[in-house]
């Protein structure tokens, strides 16, 4: 069995680190958004510098389009990946994932709202007021209009809506 730093590295293995949670995730996703269109796993990874495994891009494509983060397209034997989220609604899926994975929402989202700070709980408010103002209007789409290939993902105001 090999040994391992704090940072889970090998000796030797130069500067090597553990990546934050979600911080490969955002960085596939970046690659694909720069691209401006449809693009495939290859090219995604050539975009990173290479350093990744093939398999390890398709892995972490394929847990983005699991989060509808990302679409593909079939395009011969592989597929070509579009992204349909950026980092924000990368963590605003997260985020409602989390959320739907709890009991009591009501207690979640009342132990949220109460820990954010002044600027945020007023950011929040305001985000829900706007949304209530659209929903209000008659409108169908989300806050930020578009459809569902448009959809950057929940809003951040989509939560605290969801059921209740």
């Amino acid at each position: 069995m090999k040994k391992r730093d704090a940072e889970g590295a090998e000796p030797g293995a130069g500067s090597a680190r553990r990546r934050g949670q979600g911080e490969l995730e955002a960085q596939v996703l970046a690659a694909v958004r720069a691209a401006g269109g449809p693009v495939t796993a290859g090219r995604v990874r050539e975009r990173l510098g290479g350093g990744l495994a093939y398999t390890t891009v398709i892995t972490i494509l394929t847990r983005l389009h699991a989060k509808g983060a990302v679409a593909r397209e079939r395009a011969g034997r592989s597929f070509e990946w579009t992204a349909v989220a950026d980092e924000a609604g990368l963590a605003a899926l997260r985020m409602r994932r989390l959320l739907d994975g709890e009991g009591d929402r009501q207690a979640v989202l009342t132990r949220f709202v109460t820990t954010l700070p002044a600027d945020d709980e007023r950011l929040l408010r305001e985000l829900l007021a706007h949304a209530g103002e659209e929903g209000a209007a008659g409108e169908g789409e989300p806050a930020g209009g578009g459809g569902p290939a448009a959809d950057d993902g929940p809003a951040e105001g989509d939560a605290p809506t969801g059921e209740g």
